[in-house]
């Protein structure tokens, strides 16, 4: 059995696709997964499975939620040497607090190339970024986020193909999965 994260797209926030954790482990659970357990309310799924085939298990994870909860949820699945090896890019000193911000933006295939990541624009005085396979990590200390251009991606073609996570829940997610 393989160790895996689903990562949703853009569930519970502001209001919008609302799920409960509840729903999504139940979900889960009926397409046949294993040690189902969901961390915080973004659509953080872990679970077990025999399955090595990424794609597939993406697309029976979409399909089951679309039959489940009549949604077209984007979902990223990560295998626990994906997580690993994302967490390992991420300086140690980098975290998310009252002085920093760091986000992993975990990437869909179209967008994980270095065309797409260089397109990306930032301020070199304040934006850090770090490049790992599927995952961008940026890095701005909180009093010159407004100082960034990195937020300037909502909209793209990049931001449609992205979801986020904070590094601390990022680091946490692998903890969780290496405990399963």
């Amino acid at each position: 059995m393989n160790t895996y994260i689903a990562l949703l797209r853009g569930i519970n926030v502001g209001g919008h696709a609302l799920v409960s954790m509840k729903e999504l482990k139940a979900c889960f659970e009926e397409l046949g997964f294993h040690d189902v357990s969901t961390y915080i309310n973004s659509g953080n799924i872990i679970f077990r499975d025999a399955r090595t085939n990424i794609p597939t298990l993406v697309q029976l994870i979409e399909s089951g939620i679309k039959a489940h909860r009549k949604m077209d949820i984007r979902v990223i699945v990560k295998s626990q040497r994906e997580m690993a090896a994302i967490c390992k890019k991420i300086p140690r000193e980098w975290v998310t607090d009252q002085e920093m911000r760091t986000d992993v933006m975990f990437l869909w295939k179209e967008v994980d190339t270095a065309a797409a990541i260089s397109a990306v624009a930032t301020n070199p005085e304040v934006d850090r970024l770090v490049r790992a396979k599927g995952a961008l990590i940026w890095n701005v200390t909180r009093k010159n986020y407004t100082k960034s251009k990195l937020p300037k991606i909502i909209g793209t073609r990049l931001y449609k193909n992205m979801t986020a996570r904070n590094a601390n829940t990022t680091r946490k997610l692998l903890m969780l999965m290496d405990r399963t």
